[in-house]
C-alpha cells in the first residue's frame, strides 16, 4: 500500500509544457543563434536544470554568471507569460479534487521539481500550494543536488516525508523524470499524458499506471478507512 504520494510538478500538476517550450525556444536561439528543437525539447529540456539546459545549448559548463544571467531573464520571461495566458495557467484537470482526497485522508504529499526557487515560490503564491504541503517538504533545485535522471530529487522528497521510496508513489510526466524515480527505487510510478500521447508510455515497464486527469487514479492504492473520492 502507499503511504506518501510524490508530485513533480511542471507537466503533471501544472500543464506548462507549451509555455516552458515558447520560453525555451526564445532564449535558446538568443543562445546559440537557432531554436530548440522538440526533439531537443523531449530530450535537453524537461526535468532538467537550467544549468543543464545551458551547458547543452552552449556546448560548455557556463559561467556562474552567465547562468544566472539567462536563467533569470528566461523564468521571469516565463512567469509573464503565465499571467498574460490565463486559460493555461491553472492546476491540471481533476489536481485540485485529488490534493482534496490526500489531504482530507492525511496522506502524506509533497512535490519534487527542479525548478527554481523563484518560480517555486511563484506557484505557492498562485496556486495557494499551502492549503495541500507543508512548504518545507518541498524539493526544488537548489544547486545541491543532479538534475533528473539522477534520482537525487525522489530520494530527497521520500526522506523528506519520512518514508522509504518503495512505499511512495510519484506522479511523472517526463521520461528523465520517471527514470529517475526508478533508481530512486520508488514503489509506484504513474505517468501522466499532458503532452505526450498514451501510447508515448506504453513500453515502459516501470509504470503501474497511465493516466490522462487525476481522477484516473487507483484509489485502491491508499490503505484509508472510507474509500471515497
Amino acid at each position: 500500500m502507499i503511504k506518501g504520494v510524490i508530485f513533480d510538478f511542471n507537466g503533471t500538476l501544472f500543464w506548462d509544457s507549451q509555455l516552458h517550450i515558447d520560453a525555451w525556444k526564445d532564449y535558446s536561439a538568443k543562445i546559440r543563434a537557432v531554436p530548440f528543437t522538440e526533439e531537443e525539447m523531449l530530450q535537453h529540456m524537461f526535468g532538467r536544470t537550467n544549468a543543464d539546459i545551458i551547458e547543452y545549448a552552449t556546448g560548455k559548463k557556463p559561467s556562474k554568471e552567465l547562468l544566472e544571467k539567462i536563467a533569470s531573464e528566461k523564468e521571469a520571461y516565463y512567469r509573464d507569460m503565465c499571467l498574460k495566458r490565463p486559460d493555461e495557467f491553472h492546476l491540471a484537470p481533476c489536481a485540485v479534487e485529488f490534493l482534496d482526497y490526500l489531504k482530507a485522508n492525511q496522506i502524506p504529499m509533497t512535490i519534487a521539481t527542479m525548478s527554481e526557487w523563484c518560480n517555486v515560490e511563484f506557484y505557492i503564491k498562485e496556486f495557494n500550494l499551502a492549503k495541500w504541503f507543508d512548504l518545507e517538504k518541498i524539493v526544488y533545485s537548489d544547486g545541491s543536488m543532479s538534475g533528473k535522471p539522477a534520482p537525487d530529487i525522489y530520494l530527497r522528497a521520500a526522506k523528506n516525508l519520512g518514508l522509504h521510496p518503495k512505499d511512495c508513489l510519484v506522479v511523472e510526466d517526463a521520461l528523465s523524470g520517471i527514470k529517475s524515480a526508478q533508481d530512486a527505487g520508488i514503489g509506484n510510478i504513474i505517468a501522466i499524458a499532458s503532452r505526450e500521447p498514451i501510447d508515448f508510455y506504453k513500453n515502459l515497464d516501470c509504470l503501474s499506471q497511465i493516466i490522462t486527469d487525476f481522477n484516473q487514479i487507483d484509489k485502491s492504492l491508499f490503505k484509508i478507512k472510507n474509500n471515497i473520492f
